[in-house]
């Protein structure tokens, strides 16, 4: 009788266990701390630290059941599910451990004891192929002498393109790291008789199954041309349970097995087809295994990474669903076989039975609508495509439109012999998000355009969460009786533990949920005596007069209470050092940080600010228990309660008293003791406005943060002084006197060369009746010194007109002066206009004295030259003007 794969898998683990393995249970397929995977994808994933030597284990020998997923990256099968016999999305991986135990001598026997004994696999010999690595001689004689296969049965697998460790047969963690050669085993699954390694090659797909890879960890690749030996030697194995189970059970197919028969049967009850070979349905049930265990490790539909993953899964199954003429909504119903099936591997689906049929449940409802419409829109353009090829923008259409996967579409386009524009898509869908990145958040505009008359309870002062009735729905603006997944919009309840914006508090975050539905707020805002709650509904769908809890996030208030409480004491800091005409002006309270706007006349000096740090780090230290009360108005004023907004309170106020140092009206939520904040530290002042000024300041793990950040770059100044810290100022003081002698000497070397220059310009200077005119090019020389120089001549020389030009690599900038007297028939901004016409660059000034630069400096030795000629022109008369 054939052994269940339920037996197989049993029996792998008892034999190992005999051989003295502690079973250990496989790990999450959410890899714990590995940004590297997307999910668990390998036996060995768990105990990647121990052959790293990052981590030990407290046993040599271990045995496990591996949950597998590979749709992504490297190990992607996601294609040829359903089309080949042995690709799936989701597996077990048999698999035995060694560290720093047992080696290649006595995994090689375990395997093939367990392969061939009668007791347990009982395969017979004869049909058992084995691959090694080329140079690993000592494999190939353990094999060949110990184990007594024939040669020729030994197929040893050398390097690829002649580099060595390049192999098949040599396993890597990656480019670096723990590796060593392996060792396969392959089952004959046909009658042919094979003679040789030839044969085996030229047979090898069509005749062998590999069951077995056997991995000898017992080096540390260094670079891509050198490795070196590891001080432990391990032993890593892997053999699909699917695989073996189909050897086992004497079929071909991993999908003739029992699980996935029973799986397939079911799924064609739903249906006409009888042909249980049919890639639909193949298809399918392998998507309910992984989709199930996904959703069994929390992971849940989204458009982002694993979520992704998992709708993409369960949307390419809806679609051959669809294409099997399945009209109702099935997938979620295939959960209780599957759990059937899966034996003692379904105890997690068991716990969590009622949570992933409901999800899938969502989720088919979600697309289905949706389903048949895109569905014919592509066939439609399936049958307009050009050249085979689907274009980008329709796969981005379907995507973006109807939420179909890329893969979906492109599996379509498969079955139709249709190529798909990938690359164009992909430019398209790159844009769509760089699009998307830039725009705000709709709800920003909410405020202005939404009115609602009713009130909310805000129940948040002493709660995080509470059950509450949906009163209204606003999707863009518009009021609606449900909201769906995937969609964002405002949700207004009777009761909520939230927080709306207002008073300078932000408002909270956190989400609102029940058995079916779940909606992510991502801010909240007052409507009145309403509270809005904005954000995306991530599953199922909620309606107006639904039942729901509302939840905050807890960690997110805390920060804004400490800042809030904080923000009091501030205010009563700065009125107790600066006097009592400090008066708020307002106020943002975040979950980062504090800013707070107050009159006050004076200037606010470090040692203000060190005053009041120091009066509020105090109260913290004193760990002052606050106290909020409902009072009567002229009660709260008795008290001597601060109120910000005179003639805007109802009779009723609520006060908060930080014992008699700080007593406000104050609608927001706090800490309950000072001693919370942790630490207060101011970071900036400024002046707002006249009489305005600002505060911002940090409280808790931030300011001890900030604090740290300032440390650092004090350490990296001493560093760059090459001095301690101690010595800073001195050093710097040092500098900066040292810095005033160089500039002191460079003023006079450069007075030194401009009255060098001066006289040679003055020598060189043309006469145009009666008019001095200079022009002179420099190279490299600085821009304010030939305003210096043009300042000097004019007075100097009374009727005068200076054009000066510094050139520096291809630009060039230029100085304009034109004595006083000359300027009602001449000007410096006359000049800078025609010169900087005729070159293409920018000027502009005032009538004696403009400036102007570009970049054209071929033409600008003819120009200056062209400018005498004007000025002789404009000088026909010049007893009219010129002044002795």
């Amino acid at each position: 009788m054939n052994k269940t794969t339920s037996e197989i898998r049993q029996d792998f683990l008892k034999f190992f266990q005999n051989k003295g393995h502690i079973i250990l249970p496989g790990s999450s397929l959410v890899p714990e701390d590995d940004s590297t995977l997307l999910f668990t994808n390998a036996g060995m994933n768990q105990f990647k630290e121990i052959f790293l030597g990052q981590k030990k284990i407290n046993h040599s020998r271990v045995v496990t059941v591996q949950n597998c997923l590979r749709t992504g990256g490297k190990h992607n099968d996601l294609e040829n599910v359903g089309y080949t016999s042995k690709h799936h999305t989701f597996f077990e991986m048999l698999g035995n451990f060694s560290f720093n135990d047992y080696f290649k001598e006595e995994a090689i026997q375990y395997a093939w004891e367990l392969l061939t004994s009668k007791k347990w696999f009982n395969i017979p010999e004869d049909k058992l192929w084995v691959s090694v690595y080329k140079n690993d001689y000592e494999s190939y004689k353990i094999w060949k002498n110990i184990i007594q296969i024939p040669p020729e049965r030994i197929i040893r697998i050398g390097d690829k393109n002649n580099c060595k460790y390049n192999s098949d047969n040599f396993w890597q963690m990656g480019d670096t790291g723990p590796c060593g050669p392996s060792t396969e085993i392959f089952y004959n699954y046909s009658d042919k008789l094979i003679k040789n390694s030839l044969e085996f090659f030229k047979n090898e797909g069509n005749c062998f199954l590999e069951i077995w890879n056997i991995v000898f960890i017992e080096f540390n690749r260094i670079s891509k041309t050198k490795i070196v030996h590891l001080p432990n030697k391990c032993i890593d194995t892997g053999m699909g349970l699917e695989r073996i189970s189909a050897v086992l059970q004497n079929v071909n197919s991993n999908y003739d097995i029992d699980i996935f028969q029973e799986l397939i049967k079911n799924i064609s009850m739903l249906t006409s087809i009888k042909d249980l070979n049919h890639v639909s349905l193949r298809i399918i049930a392998d998507h309910i295994r992984s989709c199930a265990y996904i959703i069994s490790d929390n992971i849940i539909p989204s458009n982002e990474n694993r979520g992704y993953v998992l709708r993409r899964i369960i949307r390419r199954a809806l679609r051959h669903g669809h294409k099997l003429g399945i009209k109702e909504k099935f997938f979620y119903k295939l959960v209780s076989t599957l759990i059937k099936v899966m034996g003692e591997n379904s105890d997690i689906l068991k716990k969590k039975k009622e949570k992933i049929k409901k999800i899938l449940k969502m989720e088919e409802i979600q697309f289905s609508y949706t389903l048949d419409k895109g569905l014919k829109i592509l066939d439609d353009e399936i049958k307009k495509a050009n050249s085979n090829t689907l274009s980008g923008e329709t796969l981005f259409y379907l995507y973006d439109t109807f939420g179909f996967p890329i893969d979906l579409t492109s599996d379509v386009c498969r079955e139709k012999n249709i190529k798909i524009d990938y690359i164009s898509y992909k430019l398209l869908k790159e844009k769509q998000k760089r699009e998307s990145s830039r725009k705000n958040k709709f709800y920003k505009n909410y405020n202005n355009s939404i009115i609602v008359n009713d009130k909310c309870l805000f129940e948040g002062y002493n709660k995080h969460k509470t059950k509450s009735v949906v009163r209204y729905i606003f999707i863009k603006n518009q009021l609606v009786k449900k909201i769906m997944k995937n969609e964002t919009g405002i949700i207004f309840l009777d009761k909520t533990t939230f927080y709306g914006e207002s008073g300078g508090q932000i408002g909270d975050i956190g989400e609102l949920y029940n058995k079916n539905s779940r909606f992510i707020v991502e801010n909240t805002k007052r409507y009145g005596k309403s509270i809005g709650h904005i954000g995306k509904l991530i599953i199922g769908e909620i309606k107006v007069h639904d039942c729901i809890s509302s939840q905050i996030n807890q960690n997110y208030r805390h920060s804004i209470q400490i800042n809030h409480s904080a923000t009091h004491l501030l205010h009563a800091a700065l009125r107790e050092t600066f006097g009592d005409d400090v008066f708020q002006k307002g106020s943002l309270v975040s979950d980062t940080h504090l800013r707070f706007d107050f009159s006050c006349f004076k200037t606010i000096k470090t040692s203000h600010i060190q005053k009041i740090e120091h009066i509020i780090n105090m109260k913290i230290r004193d760990n002052i228990l606050i106290k909020a009360q409902m009072l009567n108005l002229e009660e709260a004023k008795k008290k001597k309660a601060m109120c910000l907004f005179e003639n805007k309170y109802s009779s009723k106020v609520r006060t908060v008293f930080i014992k008699d140092f700080s007593i406000e009206l104050c609608g927001g939520t706090h800490t309950k003791r000072t001693g919370d904040i942790g630490l207060f530290k101011i970071f900036s002042q400024s002046s707002v406005s006249s009489g305005i000024k600002r505060i911002e300041a940090k409280t808790g793990q931030k300011a001890i943060a900030y604090l740290h950040e300032k440390d650092n770059n004090i350490q990296d100044i001493s560093f760059l002084l090459n001095c301690n810290s101690a010595c800073i100022k001195d050093k710097i003081t040092k500098l900066i006197n040292k810095t005033k002698q160089l500039e002191n000497k460079i003023i006079d070397f450069q007075n030194k060369e401009n009255a060098k220059n001066i006289k040679k310009l003055v020598k060189n200077a043309n006469e145009i009746k009666g008019i001095k005119f200079i022009s002179h090019i420099f190279h490299n020389y600085e821009h304010k010194l030939l305003r210096t120089i043009v300042n000097q001549l004019k007075k100097e020389l009374k009727n005068i007109v200076i054009i000066l030009v510094n050139i520096i690599d291809n630009h060039f900038t230029i100085v304009i002066g034109v004595s006083k007297n000359l300027i009602n028939h001449i000007t410096a901004k006359n000049i800078i206009n025609i010169i900087m016409k005729k070159i293409k660059g920018n000027g502009g000034g005032k009538e004696e004295i403009a400036e102007g630069g570009g970049i054209n400096t071929k033409k600008l030795p003819i120009i200056l030259n062209s400018m005498q000629s004007w000025i002789n022109v404009k000088l026909k008369n010049k007893d009219d003007f010129l002044i002795y």
